[in-house]
């Protein structure tokens, strides 16, 4: 009894699915696998939400590709692993990501949703764990200066950039942090990581006078009335928190006025943030503090980057560099 329910729960949201021909489907493909998961394979919350948030990393990924999941191609999914491997993720986890998304995709064969498997191939060990990309000090402060601040767009996006750097926060900690979690008086704020893990970071006084002047002159006015949010940082036309997305084009914007060349995303000024800690004498374990690491391992992968800057100042200043 219990399995004839649950084979028609699961038929129900699939007919509902199958509405392609409209603008918006009611369930998208990811909640119609979380609830296979869930209804017929049974599988705890904990899991499915690991699940989801696996799935979410990649979707996050496409975005600003304009590439959803169902047009996925092989070649987007080596380039997220590739990218996984260079922002330090342990080998075990990109893994358990790799089996995530597979076992999507495969959900979405047998529902007929797709008819090619773009994970087919997909494998771990094309995974390779590079030097992550960073800023120069310079580099960092011609981006920094770009924002006309003399506009209110300006005074909200240099002090999501001056944040950024100065604290070393993912993305998904800038867009969630909460007017609670500033302590700016004391120059400090407390981010959550994975699993809501609790840090608290140091924010230097550029960022503190950027991030104070945004909140008592422009933040006001991006507060549509009759809405109450606590998100410190907030979208200009519909006064809710700001998204991965804008976040990630604010920093193009600037990047290009700034005639910077590399690839730069929000993870970069984390990459830049801790090398140029490194570099300046700070010690690994306080880095690895400031960066919510679990595991110092992760951590380490800057040290190599630092050991590539002194590479670089022994060839230019010695002798016989």
């Amino acid at each position: 009894m219990a399995k004839t329910k649950r084979a028609r729960t699961l038929e129900a949201l699939l007919d509902e699915a199958e509405e392609t021909s409209q603008p918006k489907l009611k369930v998208s493909p990811m909640e119609l696998y979380l609830n296979y998961v869930n209804i017929e394979r049974g599988l705890s919350q904990n899991s499915i939400e690991a699940y989801r948030r696996d799935l979410e990393k990649l979707q996050t990924y496409l975005e600003p590709k304009n590439v959803t999941l169902l047009r996925v191609q092989p070649t987007h999914l080596y380039a997220f692993l590739r990218e996984l491997g260079e922002i330090g993720l342990e080998r075990t986890s990109i893994t358990r990501i790799i089996s995530a998304i597979r076992g999507f995709y495969r959900f979405l064969l047998t529902e007929r949703m797709l008819t090619v498997d773009p994970t087919e191939h997909l494998e771990v060990k094309a995974v390779k764990r590079k030097l992550p990309d960073v800023l120069t000090i310079e580099e960092v402060d011609s981006i920094l200066a770009q924002p006309d601040t003399s506009t209110n767009k300006g005074v909200r996006d240099k002090a999501v950039l001056e944040f950024l750097y100065a604290s070393g926060a993912r993305v998904s900690e800038v867009t969630q942090l909460t007017l609670a979690q500033l302590w700016l008086n004391d120059g400090l704020v407390k981010l959550f990581g994975k699993g809501k893990k609790e840090r608290v970071v140091p924010v230097g006084k550029p960022a503190k006078d950027a991030v104070a002047k945004y909140l008592d002159h422009v933040r006001p006015l991006l507060i549509r009335s009759g809405k109450q949010t606590d998100a410190v940082f907030l979208n200009q036309e519909r006064g809710s928190a700001i998204s991965r997305m804008t976040v990630w084009n604010i920093i193009q914007e600037y990047t290009k006025a700034a005639r910077v060349e590399k690839q730069i995303s929000p993870h970069t000024f984390r990459h830049s943030f801790a090398t140029h800690l490194l570099e300046g004498g700070a010690d690994l374990r306080i880095v690895q503090e400031m960066l919510g690491h679990a595991d110092i391992s992760t951590t380490e992968i800057y040290t190599h980057v630092d050991r590539s800057y002194l590479q670089e100042v022994h060839r230019t200043f010695h002798p016989r560099g």
